[in-house]
């Protein structure tokens, strides 16, 4: 499987836990069970949603900064866990192009929320890729 499955999987996980219905370790260890991911891609889920959790502090002042108008608890949690997600990725990733990483979370906020949600998570992402020097 890709890491575009892992992506999937490491953002439900990440929903689960922001919602508060359970622990990070629980929710990847789930999830990863309903679906066989490659090794490699399973280890990517597993990063992306521990390091999103350890520097979700860091990522929401990010998120912040850019929803011009908008308050963190207020942005829909499909939406925010998936910007923190993208920019977690594109501070600790750099050799994934930043194209892929904006790519693929506009198409994870089209296909969970709406063609609307896409183009918010678009413009906040380009924001943020610019201050991260992608």
């Amino acid at each position: 499987m890709s890491r575009k499955a892992a992506r999937i999987k490491a953002l439900q996980a990440l929903f689960a836990v922001d919602l508060g219905r359970m622990a990070p370790e629980r929710a990847i260890e789930e999830l990863l069970a309903e679906e066989q991911l490659s090794p490699q891609a399973a280890a990517f889920a597993r990063e992306l949603v521990m390091g999103t959790i350890t520097a979700r502090q860091e990522l929401d002042a990010i998120i912040s900064k850019y929803a011009v108008g908008w308050r963190l608890e207020r942005l829909a949690a499909i939406d925010r866990n998936i910007l923190r997600m993208a920019l977690f990725e594109m501070k600790f990733y750099p050799d994934t192009p930043v194209n892929i990483i904006i790519n693929e979370a506009i198409e994870l906020a089209k296909t969970f929320n709406n063609e609307e949600a896409g183009k918010f998570v678009n413009g906040l992402l380009d924001s943020a890729r610019k201050e991260l020097g992608r």
